[in-house]
């Protein structure tokens, strides 16, 4: 009975979860056909530590966060090619990725900078497999950049299935669906505890201590042990990993990654004051929640996108990056910039209808590459301690920021950096 009534579950409503591979090098690969099939290392601001790497280069086994200065010989003597961050570039790929995904559902929530989610309704009669095979096929031809695709009746147990299909792409193709409780079982009991969506290591160490190996063993624990020991949200992860949907689209688990919070509008926004405002308080949250894993970031990328369910009115979809000279969680950083790339992006006579801020090139607060000349305002770090404590003290957001601004600029040494190919007019590559 229960297999009937899961069966029928996931044929209700199902959701995707698209990945791109290694994106910051695959971003880099797209224009330099030259980096395919070898190792590439991309760096974090100032041309620091390692942050991203090719497959190639993982398999040579160079460090995540290697600092470079520390590691040029190592890349030298294996032929690893070391490049700056693009981060306009970045940014720019990314925003195109998602306006593809956009095509396949009207229900999507750009999750970080290289994934997103789409919940599938009305998919009944659908091949997913196929249909996830569309989308790779597309991102791919229209972008150039690989992806993954894990198809499943829930948020967190789309993760499994895409980890799935990026750890056996010649099994999966490069998708995979779960759609029966025999493989919801043998995913959740293939995949580390510690690599489960919202399982932190905080979280994974008591559950060790409590005997749980995988995910499997996290789903056997009862409900009323885990409400007592922890709280609704590893209830809901626990009922995720069954198969019961918990997590709505628009709701998340912090990934290490990235953080965004995105949402939609009650109803249209045609004036600048209330874009601001929203757009503010939407980056407000990101910088509390990168306080609260103790880290720190290199950029933000802004987005605002009208209604386009409204065929005849006037459509406007754009995206903005910021990148900050040097890592920072506050609030008062983060969102002057959101608001900056607000009213550089706003249309008078658009009425927008989403809006989201995405925080990335994330980094531990204590433990990134220092600037010589900037840092960050010192008078920060007490004001935000002293904020998030009286928000925490009276459990919701008594103290607010106004929005202002971002008038500094600065430029930071980047001596490996490619071409900004579709931000830059005078890098745009000429065909001879």
């Amino acid at each position: 009975m229960s297999f009937c009534l899961l069966f029928f579950d996931i044929f209700i409503g199902m959701y995707a979860l698209v990945d791109c591979n290694n994106f910051y090098a695959s971003c880099e690969r797209v224009f330099n056909p030259n980096l395919l099939g070898k190792p590439v290392a991309v760096l974090s601001n100032n041309d620091g530590c390692v942050i991203a790497m090719s497959d190639e280069a993982k398999a040579i086994q160079l460090p995540f966060g290697a600092p470079i200065f520390k590691w040029e010989r190592f890349c030298k003597a294996n032929n690893i090619t070391v490049l700056s961050s693009n981060y306009p570039l970045y940014g720019d790929m990314s925003a195109r990725v998602m306006k593809i995904l956009s095509q396949f559902s009207p229900d999507t929530e750009v999750y970080s900078i290289d994934e997103a989610f789409l919940e599938l309704k009305g998919f009944e009669n659908y091949n997913l497999t196929d249909y996830g095979t569309q989308i790779r096929s597309r991102v791919l031809k229209w972008t150039g950049i690989p992806t993954c695709v894990g198809v499943a009746p829930t948020k967190a147990l789309s993760k499994v299935a895409n980890k799935i299909a990026r750890k056996f792409p010649k099994e999966t193709g490069g998708v995979y669906v779960i759609n029966s409780e025999e493989k919801r079982i043998k995913a959740i009991k293939w995949i580390a505890l510690e690599n489960v969506w919202g399982i932190g290591r905080r979280l994974h160490k008591r559950l060790v201590e409590k005997g749980c190996k995988n995910a499997f063993d996290f789903t056997q624990l009862s409900d009323d042990w885990i409400l007592k020991n922890f709280s609704i949200k590893e209830w809901r992860l626990k009922k995720e990993l069954q198969g019961i949907s918990k997590i709505s689209l628009e709701s998340q688990i912090s990934s290490k990654k990235s953080i965004a919070t995105t949402r939609s509008f009650e109803s249209t926004i045609s004036d600048i004051e209330n874009i601001k405002e929203r757009v503010s308080t939407f980056a407000s949250h990101c910088a509390e929640k990168l306080r609260k894993q103790q880290s720190s970031c290199h950029m933000i990328v802004v987005f605002l996108r009208s209604d386009r369910f409204k065929k005849d009115a006037t459509q406007h979809s754009v995206s903005k990056t910021i990148v900050f000279p040097y890592p920072t969680d506050s609030t008062l950083t983060i969102s002057k910039a959101a608001v900056n790339a607000a009213k550089l992006m706003f249309k008078k006579g658009i009425q927008y209808k989403k809006a989201g801020v995405i925080i990335t090139g994330l980094v531990p607060k204590d433990n990134h590459q220092l600037n010589l000349f900037l840092q960050e305002n010192p008078k920060h770090k007490p004001l935000m301690s002293a904020i998030d404590k009286v928000n925490k003290r009276f459990k919701a957001d008594k103290i607010k920021l106004g929005n202002q601004d971002l008038k500094r600029t600065w430029k930071m040494r980047q001596e490996r950096l490619s071409p900004k190919y579709t931000t830059n007019i005078n890098d745009i590559i000429v065909v001879k």
